[in-house]
């Protein structure tokens, strides 16, 4: 048996190549739209990869079943499914033998209606899996969420009482030492309190896992149904698409633009969207651009701050422009019309903007004409402590939120570190408030040990 991870650090997500050597048939689960390495890998192993086994219809990424169905792949879904595109649907216990190798669908509802887990036998005869792949069902210290569908007519609390039978019924009369593999870890909207680790065992969840190990159904409703964070705004738009027929990845050129052609595209709508670090940004960028540097969870507050229907043009060095494509690619943003390198600009084309250190933000904050300081980390970091009399709105929520920004005077954006304040006030400059809006140099973190 081989079983591989591929782990994107970027996005937490987890995806996995299980395949037989005995007969060189295997199977990808739940992919990413890149599928390169997936393809290569199983090239050197001597496998092909005939199934992608998806365990939910996916909102925080844009699957590749399309990607490997363009290369002959059959597509699979539980049979709750409801696919525009052709897929075999599994009931509930169906097996798939890829010849020693044998899997077995659990139909696991609760993160979404069709969520399936996925138990690995070492052979036919096996009595008991060797892993499951989990997918948004049960995750290392927390379980999947069942809000996502709400605004589709789903209720939180059916879904958070199926997520609760899925787990005591289904993934928990597991034997202790099943491995498990989750779709997701540490950093994803798809949970609370997920943990960087990014495997476990079965017995190790129904000990350690908080969430998992509440006996009392009502219990386990009442706590998942709240507190979850608020989901970024590209979700929605990924979980439709991941059930449509549409255009696989994109690999022609991507257009090299000049300023003036950027200045034309951006008049009439497009957004150019800065890939370097805050410290260049601030430096110097183009007027208008959005500052999401690559690295952080760039796709993750792009696809949060960015219309997915909005034309895109890149901005930074040519390595990260190439980079930047492939992760705006994996949560389906497709209309990224062209890019500018940075250094084929005059300088004289840019602006820099400001960013306050800990003691200029507290001298400032003792002038008669005082900053709107604003906080866009997030709840559970806002419950340990914030800068007095900050307004609070998460980052994923600023797009919707900024009428609340009162912006008569200047405007003082902080985080926890410094990476998601760039975001945030290039937003603001660019929206609401050109000439007011600065930001905390090391957030929250130099704040306090500053004080």
């Amino acid at each position: 048996m081989i079983l591989e991870q591929y782990y994107l650090q970027c996005l937490s997500q987890a995806s996995y190549l299980i395949g037989d050597e005995t007969t060189g048939r295997a199977v990808v689960v739940d992919p990413r739209r890149d599928i390169e390495d997936y393809l290569q890998d199983a090239q050197q192993l001597g496998l092909e990869i005939e199934l992608v086994l998806e365990t939910h219809l996916h909102a925080d990424f844009l699957s590749g079943h399309l990607e490997f169905a363009a290369v002959g792949a059959e597509i699979g879904f539980g049979s709750l499914a409801e696919p525009e595109f052709p897929a075999r649907l599994f009931d509930d216990h169906e097996r798939y033998s890829l010849g020693e190798v044998t899997l077995e669908i659990m139909h696991t509802p609760g993160h979404t209606p069709e969520s399936i887990s996925i138990a690995v036998y070492e052979t036919p005869d096996s009595l008991t899996p060797h892993a499951v792949c989990t997918g948004d069902t049960l995750f290392v210290g927390d379980v999947g969420r069942p809000d996502l569908l709400v605004s589709s007519g789903w209720s939180k609390f059916e879904l958070a009482g199926m997520l609760h039978d899925s787990l005591h019924t289904k993934l928990f009369t597991l034997p202790d030492d099943t491995i498990v593999y989750p779709a997701h870890g540490a950093g994803s909207a798809c949970g609370k309190n997920l943990s960087s680790e990014t495997w476990s065992t079965i017995g190790a969840q129904k000990r350690d896992n908080v969430a998992a190990r509440m006996g009392d159904r009502e219990e386990f409703v009442a706590s998942i149904s709240e507190g979850q964070p608020t989901q970024p705004r590209y979700f929605s738009y990924d979980a439709k698409l991941n059930n449509q027929i549409r255009a696989v990845r994109d690999h022609s050129p991507l257009q090299a633009l000049s300023l003036a052609e950027v200045d034309q595209i951006t008049s009439s709508g497009a957004v150019v969207l800065d890939v370097r670090t805050p410290e260049s940004f601030a430096a110097g960028h183009l007027p208008g651009a959005i500052n999401v540097g690559l690295e952080g969870r760039f796709a993750e507050f792009a696809g949060s701050v960015i219309d997915p229907e909005t034309p895109i043009v890149l901005f930074g060095e040519t390595d990260q422009i190439s980079e930047a494509r492939t992760r705006l690619c994996r949560i389906g943003y497709d209309h990224v019309i062209g890019s500018l390198a940075a250094g084929s600009i005059d300088m004289a084309n840019v602006v820099g903007t400001e960013r306050l250190t800990a003691s200029e933000l507290r001298r400032r904050l003792r002038e008669d004409s005082t900053p709107v300081v604003l906080d866009v980390r997030g709840p559970g970091e806002v419950a340990e402590g914030v800068i007095e009399g900050s307004v609070h709105i998460p980052l994923v929520e600023l797009h919707h939120r900024m009428n609340e920004i009162a912006t008569s005077n200047d405007i003082v954006v902080y985080c926890s570190g410094g990476y998601r304040s760039s975001i945030a006030a290039s937003m603001l400059r660019s929206q609401i408030a050109p000439d007011a809006v600065v930001d905390l140099m090391g957030g929250y973190s130099a704040w306090t040990d500053a004080s």
